[in-house]
């Protein structure tokens, strides 16, 4: 379908944005939304430089002078200087209403059909709009309707829960949790716009259904039978968090921010007072590498005892506790206990299960050189596996390596695993009468550039790696060497 910008903004809009022709109130509650001119606007020194706009008419024939803009529309907005160059009022709590959820996919590793495949695989379904960034996508799921959102946040809670599962489904193509749910985003023109279908809109009430399956099928959660839950600032995330000084963040990781609103979080949950946790958090501030200035501190405290929020988030502790310690992150949260659902209880497979199934069905059946020959569209038949979760395993697996021949519906694809891969050279390398320093020297060259004859996967990189090391210790080293033929550490030595 074509894109026309006009019928993208009476789509996505609806009535929260007046129109040329009706300048009156509507019955419904309109608002206004934020534009800026250029990426590099929204962080300045000053807060974000900005315009703001408040009918579909404005909007219509600025489109050209902006490259981002909030599509979801906000209750209350101000210029900050007299000049009108600087915009307030874009926080979450400030939304007038929800109009789409917006996913950013922050990489181009991934082609816009295997984005597409990987919606209606492995998320709710394909998106009313995919479009193009500088560095990666962003899809557009509107809604039918828009969700209002009233007073005490709780269709505001509802809709963030949505935005966190339509991320974590698309995780597979390079999805960014850590995007903000209802920011700042491209703004789509014929340019950039890749897919689009007005008329594929999504109702929030099948919005909601699906993220609630989404949590059905991955955790089953029962209540504790102790009425009494361990405190949070005294549970060992707590501990381990407020001792690590090198908490730095980056792209994709939460940093210091997100570690001291949740630790603040937690001293609210447990009812500690407001001046003691300013003093504890102050002092794991003050012993950072690179601490907070005194403003940033004052706010986020200020923020996690505004009585907005109950305690920290799940995901947040179990992510912050992964990344900066050593501490197995499982929480005793609210009385609440997290068990894995057993597969067939579940609508969906892990990715690790699909790997062990391939895996069993690859050792199982004839090999020709090692590799079992095949056509993905029939090992999908065979197995159950959707198209895209098959691609993203073959990517990610440190043990499936493959060969692909020809293109398109005809290519044959030889899959095998380390283990199979590496009894066939050593078979070959034992049938050899001969077993000198130089001949497996050369044995080891030509079984590095058959890996390298793999498809590029994260097994065949690995792979190669250890190879090459163990040329160099050949090289360099002794006079006894290894070669790996199983994963359970069997080995048979080569001298």
């Amino acid at each position: 379908m074509q894109f026309h910008f006009e019928d993208f903004i009476n789509t996505l809009f609806h009535d929260s944005l007046r129109t040329a022709q009706n300048m009156e109130k509507t019955p419904n509650r309109q608002g206004g939304i934020f534009a800026v001119k250029q990426k590099e606007h929204l962080q300045t020194a000053y807060g974000v430089q900005g315009d703001i706009i408040t009918s579909k008419k404005q909007l219509c024939s600025r489109v050209n002078n902006y490259s981002h803009f909030t599509p979801n529309p906000y209750l209350q907005y101000r210029y900050t200087n007299r000049y009108k160059e600087y915009v307030k009022g874009f926080e979450e709590q400030n939304l007038l209403q929800v109009n789409t959820f917006v996913i950013d996919i922050d990489t181009k590793n991934y082609s816009p059909q295997e984005i597409l495949l990987a919606c209606l695989d492995d998320s709710i379904g394909t998106p009313t709009l995919l479009l193009e960034s500088t560095r990666g996508y962003q899809l557009y799921f509107i809604l039918s309707k828009p969700l209002h959102l009233k007073k005490g946040g709780v269709g505001l809670a509802v809709a963030k829960k949505i935005a966190a599962q339509l991320k974590k489904s698309l995780t597979c193509v390079g999805a960014d949790i850590f995007c903000n749910d209802f920011g700042f985003f491209r703004m789509p023109t014929k340019k950039n716009v890749l897919w689009v279908d007005l008329t594929h809109t999504y109702d929030i009430s099948q919005l909601i259904n699906w993220s609630q399956q989404q949590e059905d099928d991955t955790i089953s959660f029962f209540v504790s039978n102790n009425s009494q839950r361990q405190s949070l600032t005294q549970q060992e995330w707590f501990k381990a968090l407020l001792q690590t000084p090198d908490i730095h963040g980056g792209k994709g990781i939460l940093g210091r921010n997100n570690t001291l609103f949740t630790l603040a979080l937690a001293c609210y949950a447990d009812q500690i007072s407001f001046s003691d946790a300013m003093c504890t958090l102050g002092s794991f501030n003050a012993q950072l590498l690179k601490p907070l200035s005194a403003r940033e501190f004052h706010a986020i405290m200020k923020s996690a005892y505004s009585g907005r929020y109950q305690g920290p988030e799940r995901f947040y502790i179990e992510q912050l506790t992964e990344a900066y310690t050593n501490v197995k992150p499982y929480v005793n949260y609210k009385g609440w206990y997290k068990h894995k659902k057993e597969r067939a209880a579940r609508t969906r497979s892990h990715l690790s299960e699909w790997e062990q199934d391939l895996i069993t069905y690859i050792e199982a059946q004839p090999h020709q050189d090692g590799f079992l020959w095949t056509t993905q569209r029939e090992l999908c038949k065979t197995l159950g596996i959707p198209k895209s979760t098959l691609n993203k395993l073959l990517k990610h697996s440190n043990i499936v390596l493959t060969r692909t021949f020809g293109k398109g519906r005809n290519a044959m694809t030889g899959f095998t695993t380390r283990t199979l891969f590496n009894a066939e050279m050593v078979s070959l390398y034992l049938s050899k009468k001969k077993h000198t320093k130089k001949q497996y020297l050369a044995f080891l060259t030509t079984y590095i550039h058959a890996v390298e004859a793999c498809d590029v996967s994260l097994a065949r990189t690995s792979f190669i790696e250890e190879l090459q090391q163990l040329k160099m210790n050949l090289i360099n080293g002794p006079q006894c060497h290894y070669i790996s033929i199983s994963r359970h550490r069997k080995s048979t030595a080569i001298t």
